[in-house]
């Protein structure tokens, strides 16, 4: 089976890891390998170590990307929700990729701050607000938003089955993986 990377980029609370864990079923389901690489995840367990600059976060990017094609090239279906805020850490991904043989596609899980901000999953914009928080992506750093993505998610006021269908529809669409017949999680409101 052919693998792929999903590269899910966004803000903090976007959307990006609800998407991809609710992804990850009925990809399964429809019989593929499935791994999620959560970028928050990647940095606790491969990547302690590193800060929040510019050039920490971009080698960040580029360790997951790598890890990304080395499973997706053994025909892993790779889900990687990270933030990446900069468009040629981006880029680099995708070139990897390319110069490798190995499927890509890359998603914008679009929301705006206030909406994330409103979600704020992990009390990053509160923090930030209280000033105990310095470079938050979108906020006081910047977020480099992708010009020619292959999919667009606007996630605001759209449940995690829609957003979930929209992502499955691009893929299938692509010729990455078959649709799955159904998503099971209906209804449920996006979360972070």
């Amino acid at each position: 089976m052919t693998g792929v990377t999903v590269w899910l980029t966004g803000l903090p609370s976007a959307g990006k890891s609800t998407i991809a864990r609710a992804a990850a079923g009925p990809l399964r389901d429809a019989g593929r390998r499935v791994e999620i690489l959560d970028g928050d995840e990647v940095r606790a367990n491969l990547s302690p170590r590193l800060g929040f600059s510019r050039e920490d976060r971009a080698d960040h990017v580029r360790r997951i990307g790598w890890t990304a094609m080395l499973l997706a090239r053994n025909g892993v279906t790779v889900l990687a929700p990270v933030i990446a805020p900069y468009r040629d850490a981006r880029a680099e991904v995708r070139a990897m990729h390319q110069a490798g043989g190995t499927r890509y596609l890359e998603v914008h899980v679009a929301t705006t701050v206030e909406v994330c901000r409103d979600r704020d999953v992990k009390e990053l914009y509160a923090r930030q607000a209280r000033g105990d928080l310095r470079g938050l992506t979108g906020v006081d750093d910047p977020y480099e938003e992708p010009v020619d993505p292959d999919l667009r998610i606007d996630t605001h006021g759209v449940s995690v089955e829609a957003a979930v269908r929209t992502l499955m529809a691009a893929v299938s669409a692509s010729h990455l993986v078959a649709h799955p017949q159904q998503i099971r999680r209906g209804g449920e409101a996006l979360s972070g």
